[in-house]
């Protein structure tokens, strides 16, 4: 149907048509994003399936045992992840995480290979919590700052042992046994307690 004539009605329709694959794009694009929502979804439903309660059941149950057996031994947290992580939770809230960031700073430069970035690490260590007015200070005694300042002459992945030690027995005697009475680790404690009994009565 076509017609030159002005004001025609069939002139207006195809003016109207004109505009359409606009407002036709609009309505794809909104049903393209409605339906990614909805051929995700089976995904999701799969997801928390069978296999994977079973491995988050596992994964519940070591963690527990974890948790019981940083009690243990000073060891026995710092070997665990997030037994690292809680520790490092509960020093903040004593204003001494600085302890356990240095300690872990100390473990990765020993892992270090390169000379090169032994000493810019080691430099690097000892300016931010070593030397005196360090902006995170590490509670230690001169004599040992200024034998760590000697090392750093010649720094090798040593070079810190000493002030890591006197750092680690602070915590282990001091920061160590507040941790094991706080009411967070209390909790914990209690809550992985509470799954080991329920996993025994079901066997």
């Amino acid at each position: 149907m076509s017609c030159w004539m002005p004001g025609c009605p069939a002139l207006s329709m195809c003016r109207g048509l004109a505009a359409l694959p606009i407002a036709c794009l609009e309505r794809a694009k909104d049903l393209k994003t409605r339906l990614g929502i909805l051929i995700h979804k089976p995904e999701l439903g799969h997801k928390t399936g069978s296999s994977s309660k079973l491995q988050l059941g596992s994964r519940r149950r070591d963690s527990s045992r974890e948790v019981l057996e940083w009690r243990e031994s000073f060891d026995q947290l710092l070997k665990s992840k997030s037994g690292v992580n809680a520790f490092h939770t509960f020093l903040k809230t004593e204003f001494s995480e600085e302890n356990l960031d240095f300690w872990l700073a100390c473990e990765d430069f020993k892992k270090t290979r390169s000379k090169t970035k032994l000493a810019s690490k080691a430099n690097r260590i000892f300016e931010e919590f070593v030397q005196s007015e360090a902006p995170r200070e590490v509670n230690i005694d001169h004599e040992t700052r200024e034998i760590t300042r000697k090392n750093l002459s010649g720094a090798t992945s040593a070079c810190f042992n000493e002030a890591q030690a006197k750092t680690r027995t602070l915590m282990e005697k001091d920061s160590y046994p507040r941790f094991l009475k706080s009411a967070s680790y209390q909790d914990m404690s209690r809550q992985a307690a509470g799954r080991g009994s329920s996993k025994r009565s079901h066997t």
